[in-house]
Protein backbone atom coordinates (compact mmCIF):
# COMPACT_ATOMS: atom_id res chain seq x y z
CA UNK A 1 0.00 0.00 0.00
CA UNK A 2 1.27 3.59 -0.90
CA UNK A 3 2.50 5.85 2.07
CA UNK A 4 2.44 9.35 3.10
CA UNK A 5 5.62 10.56 4.63
CA UNK A 6 5.25 13.18 7.59
CA UNK A 7 7.66 15.61 7.80
CA UNK A 8 9.95 14.36 10.59
CA UNK A 9 10.22 10.90 8.85
CA UNK A 10 11.28 12.44 5.12
CA UNK A 11 13.83 14.65 7.27
CA UNK A 12 15.42 12.03 8.79
CA UNK A 13 15.53 10.16 5.46
CA UNK A 14 17.30 12.67 3.73
CA UNK A 15 19.58 13.34 6.97
CA UNK A 16 20.04 9.45 6.79
CA UNK A 17 19.11 10.06 10.72
CA UNK A 18 19.42 6.76 12.91
CA UNK A 19 15.60 8.00 14.69
CA UNK A 20 14.03 6.03 10.94
CA UNK A 21 13.29 2.84 11.35
CA UNK A 22 15.24 0.38 8.60
CA UNK A 23 11.92 -0.92 8.14
CA UNK A 24 10.40 2.46 7.21
CA UNK A 25 13.56 3.25 5.48
CA UNK A 26 14.01 0.08 3.29
CA UNK A 27 10.30 1.06 2.12
CA UNK A 28 11.27 4.56 1.01
CA UNK A 29 13.92 3.26 -0.81
CA UNK A 30 11.44 0.04 -2.74
CA UNK A 31 10.38 2.03 -6.32
CA UNK A 32 7.49 -0.75 -6.01
CA UNK A 33 6.12 0.83 -3.16
CA UNK A 34 4.38 4.26 -3.72
CA UNK A 35 5.80 7.08 -1.36
CA UNK A 36 4.46 10.91 -0.97
CA UNK A 37 4.88 13.72 0.70
CA UNK A 38 2.52 15.96 1.39
CA UNK A 39 3.09 20.10 0.03
CA UNK A 40 2.06 20.84 3.88
CA UNK A 41 5.27 19.31 4.84
CA UNK A 42 7.61 21.73 2.81
CA UNK A 43 5.30 24.52 3.83
CA UNK A 44 6.09 23.24 7.42
CA UNK A 45 10.05 22.85 6.84
CA UNK A 46 9.80 27.05 5.44
CA UNK A 47 7.67 28.10 8.21
CA UNK A 48 9.68 26.57 10.85
CA UNK A 49 13.47 27.46 9.56
CA UNK A 50 12.49 31.22 8.72
CA UNK A 51 11.00 31.63 12.68
CA UNK A 52 14.15 29.91 14.04
CA UNK A 53 12.41 25.93 15.21
CA UNK A 54 14.13 23.78 12.72
CA UNK A 55 17.88 24.10 11.75
CA UNK A 56 18.86 22.43 8.68
CA UNK A 57 21.50 22.83 6.59
CA UNK A 58 19.54 21.36 3.20
CA UNK A 59 17.61 24.59 1.32
CA UNK A 60 13.70 23.83 0.44
CA UNK A 61 15.05 23.74 -3.11
CA UNK A 62 17.16 20.98 -2.30
CA UNK A 63 14.87 19.16 -0.62
CA UNK A 64 11.93 19.51 -3.42
CA UNK A 65 14.98 18.29 -5.66
CA UNK A 66 15.61 15.43 -2.75
CA UNK A 67 11.97 14.20 -3.27
CA UNK A 68 12.04 14.08 -7.22
CA UNK A 69 15.10 12.02 -7.15
CA UNK A 70 13.97 9.51 -4.54
CA UNK A 71 10.59 9.31 -6.46
CA UNK A 72 8.57 10.80 -3.65
CA UNK A 73 5.53 12.70 -5.35
CA UNK A 74 4.15 15.52 -3.70
CA UNK A 75 0.74 15.70 -2.86
CA UNK A 76 -1.05 19.13 -3.01
CA UNK A 77 -3.65 20.34 -1.13
CA UNK A 78 -7.06 19.58 -2.95
CA UNK A 79 -10.88 20.79 -1.55
CA UNK A 80 -11.47 16.91 -0.78
CA UNK A 81 -8.54 17.03 1.86
CA UNK A 82 -10.47 20.40 3.34
CA UNK A 83 -13.64 19.06 3.53
CA UNK A 84 -11.75 15.87 5.48
CA UNK A 85 -10.07 18.31 7.76
CA UNK A 86 -12.99 20.39 8.13
CA UNK A 87 -14.75 17.10 9.81
CA UNK A 88 -11.75 16.11 11.84
CA UNK A 89 -11.95 15.71 15.05
CA UNK A 90 -9.77 17.87 17.82
CA UNK A 91 -7.51 15.19 18.42
CA UNK A 92 -4.10 16.86 17.57
CA UNK A 93 -3.58 20.50 17.61
CA UNK A 94 -0.69 21.06 14.87
CA UNK A 95 -2.67 22.21 12.20
CA UNK A 96 0.15 20.85 9.48
CA UNK A 97 -0.14 16.96 11.41
CA UNK A 98 -4.15 17.40 11.06
CA UNK A 99 -3.97 18.33 6.92
CA UNK A 100 -0.97 15.58 6.69
CA UNK A 101 -3.76 13.42 8.59
CA UNK A 102 -6.65 14.52 6.59
CA UNK A 103 -4.53 14.00 3.27
CA UNK A 104 -3.83 10.35 4.45
CA UNK A 105 -7.34 9.26 5.05
CA UNK A 106 -8.59 11.21 1.38
CA UNK A 107 -5.95 9.41 -0.78
CA UNK A 108 -5.94 6.13 1.34
CA UNK A 109 -2.45 6.34 2.46
CA UNK A 110 -0.43 4.67 5.18
CA UNK A 111 1.38 7.44 7.28
CA UNK A 112 4.87 7.12 8.21
CA UNK A 113 4.81 8.61 11.22
CA UNK A 114 5.80 7.89 15.09
CA UNK A 115 3.76 10.71 16.57
CA UNK A 116 1.72 8.60 18.58
CA UNK A 117 -0.82 11.66 18.81
CA UNK A 118 -1.94 10.79 15.50
CA UNK A 119 -3.51 6.99 16.54
CA UNK A 120 -6.43 8.62 17.46
CA UNK A 121 -7.56 9.20 13.91
CA UNK A 122 -8.37 6.35 11.89
CA UNK A 123 -5.77 6.24 10.11
CA UNK A 124 -3.30 3.35 8.80
CA UNK A 125 -0.10 4.25 10.78
CA UNK A 126 3.16 2.39 10.87
CA UNK A 127 6.28 3.25 12.71
CA UNK A 128 9.32 1.00 13.24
Amino acid sequence: MAALLDTHTFLWFVAGDKQLPEKIKSKILDINEPCYISIASFWEITIKKQIGKLEIDVSIDDLFKYAERNQIEIVQITSEHLIVLSNLAQHHNDPFDRLIVSQAIAEKLILYSRDKGLKKYKIKQEWG
